[in-house]
């Protein structure tokens, strides 16, 4: 058996988590037993100083086709807050495409299982990834901040571009269609599905 236990304590000015982790082995062989059982227990402690936390936010015009349950996206925009951005063309370009991954995993790619939990598409032949004309032109947008704790007073914010895309298209599908749809990918056929229920 093993027990794994983690807790943190936050303050103003550190972040620490605690981990206790207790692993009893049980008597197996015939010679150990009436033997008490082996335990190991273990407890740590790690702690970080303050550290930066990149914050982003992301927002969709889309039409959804009434008919086919296709989605265009009109406008996308995101606004990214990573404090001092010291290399601006490399910031643009890892926030569009995290975009663009983002994207697809909302709009296109789907992992299909079969009985034995086998990965049926497994490549990209049938696996649906965004090809660029499927990308959207995104504006992008970042915040004059300044971190007190990050070098130069940047924030890290490497692939959390990706991180709101989903979320901001899930809310402008629900405000276009008036349905909550709780899966990903919003692909036209599961959208079609919804709507052709919803006219029922």
């Amino acid at each position: 058996m093993l027990v794994a236990l983690y807790w943190c304590l936050s303050t103003p000015n550190f972040f620490i988590l605690f981990n206790t982790v207790t692993l009893v082995m049980p008597s197996v062989p015939a010679a150990w037993d009436g033997l008490p059982p082996a335990s190991l227990e273990v407890t740590a402690a790690w702690s970080t100083l303050p550290r930066a936390t990149a914050f982003l936010v992301h927002g969709f015009r889309l039409a959804v086709h009434c008919v086919t349950g296709e989605i265009r996206i009109l406008q996308s925009v995101q606004v990214c807050d990573a404090s001092t951005i010291l290399n601006p063309m490399q910031a643009r370009g890892q926030v569009e495409s995290g975009i663009a991954q983002g994207i697809g995993t909302t709009l296109f790619e789907r992992m299909v299982l079969d009985d034995h939990g086998a990965v049926i598409n497994s490549t990209l032949r049938n696996y649906r990834i965004p090809a660029f004309a499927d990308i959207t032109r995104s504006e992008v947008f970042f915040a004059k901040t300044n971190d007190p704790y990050g070098p130069l007073g940047a924030k890290p914010f490497g692939e959390s571009p990706v991180i709101p895309v989903s979320a901001a298209s899930g809310n402008a599908l629900a405000d276009a269609t008036g349905l909550r749809f709780t899966s990903l990918p919003f692909s036209a056929d599961r959208i079609y599905g919804q709507l052709a229920e919803l006219g029922k």
